[in-house]
């Protein structure tokens, strides 16, 4: 008997889930998860269904993807609205994947198990370009074409969200539409527009709808767009095919964070997953400036939750949810106006119970021993991560980092003095302009934060971590221009820096080193600044197998490279043509129509002040240097100090509410 759409499929489920890894990770009920009424928008009169459904996806197993804030958030922010639901799916592994073959099932979400086809919108949030065929595989399960040509009124909306649909070209067959930047509000203004089509009758189907979208210039429809290439292979020009589309296509910025407070009550997931923890996120945005950084260029301006907001929603999320540590986050945590205050407050409210206090991202020159302290009050006393980036002096001016060595040594002669016996450092390897030398003063700069651990604690048991991984150039930063290292040379860099640390017995057993090898960067490098033709790529290497290419397990270079070799014959244009090849000021790249608010020119500037090793302050705290952001969005940076402190969560006396006084 066929399934009514909206029907659960878990009756045909469940037999299947004794026979696959982790079976308790496709069985949904979590703790704060939500399941509506298929029907909870209504009808019209003539009994079309008006309520507006989305399945939204992160595309990696439930591990990875539970733990997500975006899809939470988003997910919260669609199931408040009274003529909408959400529901969550996940990728599936390859043994359920051959099972729901096998038994002609189809993709199905967590919460109430329905066919992910049968929804209105398939919304995929991409953190990392790694997730495209994961994408591919659920789009096939769900019996959705792979071609977003080849739909049809039965079809849901598939719309790609995330810090990598910054650059939409590379999978512009495959997706309806594209949401550049923050989704709250974004999601809500896509679902009116849908329940008003639908109230009318779905005049003009589903090209209708995507140009009523489009027109409203926050939605990216890769359809209604032609590209021209030049004979070389370069992008002539990337322009609308119809009237009524804005020849570019701008991000979505919520500027105030306090009135979306999500998520609201975190899942609270049934299997283990990376992060069993309560997030946050403290302030949205990044200016310090550091040129490889993506998500820091692509979030401006910078816009913080205030300390009371804070209060309230770790207060709100801890009685929802239940968990023991509480993670503080943002791109820099410790940049937060009142960040001392803050953690002096929590770890106030919650000193003597389970409830410990993270901040998962720490500048070098941003950490205190005092702010520590209040992290580590509850006795939990993790390891320290910080991040220099580069090894030299010299390539920290090029990127901006601002961090001296002198600054790493105080830090971490602080840390260890003060109790600490393992410290974590970050680098990159294959940055503009970098050489040997460059690389191998990482392992002197370990060497001395060994020793100095030594000299301020008086124990031999310290322990440093270095940690390696290779450098991708990304869209919309003004390294976007710049050569990618390959692959071998990236690995005989390592093999280097890895002979320096074990050489030095004083040191070599106590630090260890951790690196990815150069291969995934360079598929990575291939999706991130590919355009349309790197489409037929991502679609050769799915068919050939290609599934969760972010875990190292499932990788393979062999397959993406020899599918490269037969996606793009014939185009002239070869992996080191979009990887290794630096670009021209005048060349159009292929996401130059995805308005980020960031100004191409000051792009380029940047690039010319990095090959020439000059710094540029944080705008935070100084006059402004036109990056184009705050004009551009109609947006300004948004921070405190808000003056405000919060209170003990027991008032005596009947008090003012807790967290609300100045």
């Amino acid at each position: 008997m066929p399934h009514q759409p909206g029907a659960s499929y878990f009756a045909d489920l469940e037999p299947l889930l004794e026979q696959v890894s982790k079976p308790i990770q496709y069985v949904g009920g979590e703790l704060n998860s939500t399941v509506k009424d298929w029907h909870v928008g209504g009808h019209a009169a003539n009994g079309d269904d008006l309520t507006v459904r989305w399945a939204l996806m992160y595309p990696d197993a439930y591990e990875v993807g539970l733990p997500n804030q975006g899809t939470q958030i988003l997910y919260e922010v669609i199931n408040e609205c009274d003529n909408a639901l959400a529901e969550r799916t996940y990728s599936v592994w390859p043994d359920m994947e051959a099972l729901l073959r096998e038994h002609d099932l189809p993709q199905v979400t967590v919460d109430a198990h329905r066919a992910v086809g049968d929804f209105d919108v398939f919304g995929l949030s991409f953190s990392t370009e790694l997730g495209y065929t994961n994408m591919l595989t659920a789009l096939d399960l769900a019996g959705i074409p792979l071609h977003a040509a080849d739909r049809d009124e039965s079809h849901p909306l598939v719309v790609a969200g995330g810090h990598a649909a910054f650059n939409p070209e590379t999978i512009a067959d495959f997706i309806d539409m594209a949401i550049i930047g923050d989704g709250e509000q974004a999601v809500l203004g896509v679902t009116d527009l849908i329940a008003a089509w639908k109230a009318e009758g779905r005049p003009g189907g589903r090209t209708e709808i995507l140009a009523r979208l489009a027109a409203t210039g926050g939605v990216y429809v890769p359809a209604f767009f032609d590209v021209d290439y030049l004979p070389d292979g370069r992008i002539q020009r990337v322009s609308p095919n119809r009237g009524g589309v804005p020849w570019r296509t701008s991000k979505h910025t919520v500027t105030d964070l306090d009135e979306w407070p999500y998520p609201k009550t975190p899942l609270v997931p049934l299997a283990e997953t990376v992060h069993e923890r309560m997030s946050v996120e403290i302030f949205r945005g990044c200016t310090r400036g550091c040129r490889f950084c993506q998500a820091g260029m692509i979030t401006r301006p910078v816009r913080e939750r205030s300390i009371t907001g804070i209060g309230e929603m770790v207060e709100a999320g801890l009685a929802a949810s239940g968990f023991e540590e509480v993670g503080l986050l943002s791109l820099s945590s410790a940049d937060h106006s009142e960040i001392a205050e803050m953690t002096k407050g929590l770890a106030d409210r919650y000193e003597g119970t389970n409830t410990g206090l993270s901040l998962p991202s720490t500048r070098v020159d941003a950490f205190n021993i005092d702010l520590a302290n209040e992290l580590t009050r509850n006795g939990r006393r993790s390891g320290l991560t910080f991040a220099p980036e580069g090894g030299s002096e010299r390539i920290r001016k090029v990127i901006n980092k601002m961090v001296t060595e002198e600054d790493l040594i105080n830090t971490v002669a602080a840390a260890y003095g003060a109790g600490w016996r393992q410290v974590k450092l970050y680098f990159m390897c294959g940055l503009p302009t970098e050489t040997d030398e460059d690389v191998l003063q990482i392992a002197d700069l370990a060497k001395r934060v060994i020793e100095t651990g030594r000299q301020v604690s008086g124990r031999r048991d310290i322990r440093c971590t270095v940690s390696i991984g290779g450098f991708v150039p990304k869209p919309h930063t003004p390294f976007q221009w710049a050569a990618q290292l390959g692959a071998e040379e990236t690995d005989a860099r390592l093999a280097k820096l890895r002979d320096a640390i074990r050489s030095d017995k004083r040191y070599g057993s106590s630090i260890g080193f951790r690196y990815h090898d150069g291969e995934p960067g360079v598929v990575e490098g291939l999706l991130s600044r590919g355009d349309r033709r790197v489409g037929r790529v991502i679609e050769e290497v799915w068919r050939d197998g290609g599934r969760f290419d972010g875990w190292s397990e499932h990788f393979s270079y062999e397959r993406w490279m020899a599918a490269a070799e037969r996606g793009l014959a014939g185009t002239g244009v070869d992996v080191a043509w979009y990887t290794t090849r630096e670009r021209e000021q005048s060349e159009v790249l292929p996401w130059d129509h995805i308005d980020s608010g960031l100004d191409k020119d000051w792009l380029w500037e940047d690039w010319q002040e990095a090959l020439a090793g000059g710094e540029v302050e944080d705008c935070r705290w100084t006059p402004c240097f036109d990056c184009g952001v705050c004009p551009q969005m109609g947006t300004s940076i948004e921070i405190g100090p808000t003056g405000k402190t919060l209170l003990p969560l027991s008032v005596v006396g009947g008090g003012p509410r807790p967290g609300l006084e100045a």
